[in-house]
């Protein structure tokens, strides 16, 4: 049994690198302009969810199984329209927009948490997405359970730094540079219509934070193209592309073309990296039951060390790029900041002068975001 439903949905149901039945009980679900069908309304704009029952054994359905077929159609077709509500761009109102690559849903709040909350401060738009789901990144748990359980937290995260998240349905440590998902990468930065895009660098210690990294890469000349990915317009404009930092000197040391204090939202950026209980309280893929004290004096002390690491590696940071926060602060104020991020410029895309990083970085005395 296949029923089709005529949707202007701008959005895949079920990407055809991925089982649908294991996350649709059963129906087999897909996406097709409906005008190649000539089913429903004969527009380019629109397309046709088309959702499948297969046949038990053989025979046909019973009524009862139709009935639930046709409720399920219904169903999914709700969740599109909401999950389009949820991932449209914002709109152009002349504010920056800001995409950020991580490999695993807590990479993008660890390297630019903290600018992020300072861009949403000022009205700007930030979206962090992970490329995985997370879902063998922890000790205890894995799979799908664990896959849901991460991003809820990072929903909550998102919601304390004022952004946008989101997370892909794509295996933890089974990230390949794919022409598909070259593809996902190239239309997320588009339909971003982005200014500026992070990812981590190439030569980063996990795998999946490397092929981020060239897959990000890949898609920084790919997003100007018309015709690849024809269906997301072409940015008329690349975007600035930047890496966030690690300590990795081989084959190249990480080098900042900018500095953040990002003193003035500490609080809040710790406040994020606490909602990541399974990642840092518990300790992720190399923790153990020692994390996870049962005793409620010892739990509070076990929140108190993670949130003090984090505290202490952001001032690390701080005196690791001081001479970067002097170019921009100036001497007198870098010398007192406490807590810093910095980005480093990637060869491709837009490659901005001083004055454009400034504009892009709006938190400098002085300066001013458009």
């Amino acid at each position: 049994m296949t029923i089709t439903i005529a949707t202007n949905a701008g959005i895949e149901v079920a990407p055809p690198d991925h089982d649908s039945n294991r996350f649709y009980g059963g129906l087999i679900i897909r996406q097709t302009p409906c005008g190649e069908r000539n089913e429903g309304p004969d527009s380019s704009d629109n397309l046709c969810v088309v959702v499948t029952a297969p046949s038990c054994h053989g025979s046909r359905m019973t009524t009862t199984n139709r009935f639930l077929s046709l409720f399920a159609a219904l169903f999914l077709v709700a969740r599109i329209h909401a999950a389009q509500a949820a991932a449209a761009p914002p709109p152009d109102e002349g504010k920056l927009r800001i995409i950020c690559f991580g490999a695993h849903p807590d990479d993008c709040e660890i390297q630019a948490g903290g600018t992020a909350a300072m861009w949403a401060a000022k009205g700007h738009h930030v979206k962090f997405v992970s490329v995985t789901n997370g879902d063998i990144g922890h000790w205890r748990e894995a799979g799908g359970p664990l896959a849901k359980r991460r991003l809820a937290e990072v929903i909550q995260t998102a919601a304390i730094l004022g952004i946008t998240s989101e997370v892909l349905d794509i295996h933890d440590g089974e990230l390949e540079p794919t022409l598909e998902n070259r593809r996902k990468i190239t239309r997320l930065i588009r339909e971003w219509k982005a200014d500026l895009v992070i990812s981590h660098r190439p030569n980063d210690y996990h795998p999946d934070h490397r092929y981020t990294a060239i897959l990000v890469q890949d898609a920084a000349y790919m997003v100007t193209v018309p015709f690849f990915c024809p269906d997301v317009p072409e940015l008329k404009r690349n975007p600035v592309f930047m890496y966030s930092p690690d300590r990795f000197q081989r084959p190249n040391p990480f080098q900042p073309e900018v500095a953040i204090s990002i003193d003035p939202v500490i609080e809040k950026r710790l406040d994020a990296i606490d909602a990541l209980v399974s990642q840092f309280y518990e300790g992720g893929a190399n923790g153990s039951v020692e994390n996870v004290p049962t005793d409620p004096e010892k739990q509070k002390e076990r929140r108190r060390v993670v949130r003090a690491a984090f505290d202490k590696r952001y001032r690390d940071q701080a005196n690791r790029f001081r001479a970067k926060l002097g170019e921009f602060y100036g001497q007198e104020a870098a010398e007192k900041v406490q807590h810093a991020e910095a980005f480093e410029l990637c060869e491709y895309g837009k490659q901005p002068d001083k004055m454009e990083l400034k504009r892009l970085f709006p938190f400098f005395v002085g300066e001013r975001a458009p």
